[in-house]
């Protein structure tokens, strides 16, 4: 039975990474569009455009394990009935639940690997992902001025550069300067560095010369300079966002009641996180084991198990459906809370019950005592 055991469990967890990596790779393609204009218009170096999408990994991981899993279970299963591996299983005295136990131990596992990637991985993949994504927002040294280019900071402020140096300088500098609209500012150097001074970027030009034209009496002016600071104003102000909910910890979710810095509807969703956390990595279980019950009860049928695999799929809908439902009511009314824990403790309860204890003659003994009454 161990072997048999490891043997299930070897072609649903090989099933389950064919099945999660390609959802994954699907639903990073579409959010890697969102950095596009990021890689086109400022020039975002690539191996931080992949560390950008990389970082969404963690919550999307979650979002689709349970659905993996479920189609792996629902084709291993189906192949063994096919090719009559679980009819002589079962015509041998092995029990359901017996033959589920495969398909049980990778539920758990995953389980216990989601728990671990929401309370630990998402965390730090969020936070990483804020700090990255401002910094990319906000920097305005290598990660915005390209060489060559007119790079626009923002309206009527235009800089160029020639080149980046290795000690992070940039050289032969020109800066078109008409957020005044009273006058017209052209700046040139030789050499010039970009500072942060209160979260406000400025840059240091060395060696150069500032050119002024008064727009109302066109009187033009002119002056050499070895050191002189230009503060690029509005850009890049505004620090880093606050941490999000999903970058709290478990305790810090539970206990929002106590946080007077929240509001109610925060410390509502901060709640209902903190439970989702406890009830969302156990649907890797609950949806393993309605993939596998419905065709280990099931009565064999050589035409292929269509209603039964229809069902097993509806139910999985319906589940995944309803804690989505239950979730936003939560949101409003914190009396909802019970039922994400219903709806995902009731199905996996049910389907150990159905392994554990369900007899299908039970049904064709009851149909032959009506037909039974019926004649008499």
């Amino acid at each position: 039975m161990k072997k048999l055991t490891k043997y299930i469990s070897s072609q649903i967890f090989s099933g389950f990474l064919l099945v999660v990596f390609s959802l994954l790779a699907m639903l990073w393609l579409t959010q890697s569009l969102r950095f596009v204009e990021m890689v086109t218009n400022k020039g975002l170096p690539l191996r931080l455009f992949i560390e950008l999408t990389t970082l969404l990994m963690p919550q999307l991981f979650v979002v689709l394990s349970p659905i993996a899993v479920f189609a792996a279970v629902l084709f291993v299963y189906n192949r063994l009935l096919s090719d009559r591996e679980l009819v002589i299983m079962q015509a041998s005295g092995i029990s359901p639940m017996t033959n589920a136990t495969g398909a049980v131990l990778v539920g758990i596992l995953l389980s216990l690997f989601s728990i671990y990637v929401q309370n630990v991985g998402i965390i730090k993949a969020e936070g990483a992902f804020r700090r990255l994504e401002w910094e990319v927002k906000n920097n305005v040294s290598h990660l915005m001025f390209r060489e060559g280019e007119f790079t626009n900071l923002k309206d009527n402020l235009t800089v160029f550069i020639t080149k980046h140096e290795s000690d992070g300088s940039v050289s032969g500098i020109l800066l078109n300067d008409e957020t005044n609209p009273k006058q017209k500012v052209t700046l040139s150097a030789q050499k010039g560095r970009i500072i942060y001074q209160d979260d406000h970027p400025h840059i240091i030009l060395l060696n150069g010369s500032r050119q002024e034209i008064d727009t109302q009496t066109s009187r033009f002016s002119s002056l050499q300079f070895e050191r002189y600071s230009v503060d690029l104003g509005g850009f890049g102000k505004g620090g880093l966002k606050a941490a999000s909910v999903r970058e709290k910890s478990l305790s810090e979710l539970l206990s929002a009641t106590s946080n007077k810095d929240l509001s109610l509807s925060d410390q509502r969703k901060h709640i209902v996180e903190g439970h989702r956390r406890i009830t969302t990595p156990w649907y890797n279980l609950v949806c393993a084991l309605i993939a596998c019950t419905g065709l280990l009860i099931g009565n064999f049928n050589r035409r292929g198990q269509t209603k039964i695999i229809t069902l097993s799929v509806i139910f999985m809908v319906i589940i995944q459906g309803l804690d989505l439902i239950f979730t936003n009511l939560a949101g409003r009314r914190l009396y909802f809370l019970p039922f994400l824990y219903i709806n995902c403790f009731a199905p996996l309860i049910i389907c150990l019950y159905l392994l554990r204890f369900y007899n299908p003659f039970i049904w064709q003994r009851l149909k032959t005592r009506i037909r039974m009454a019926k004649n008499a």
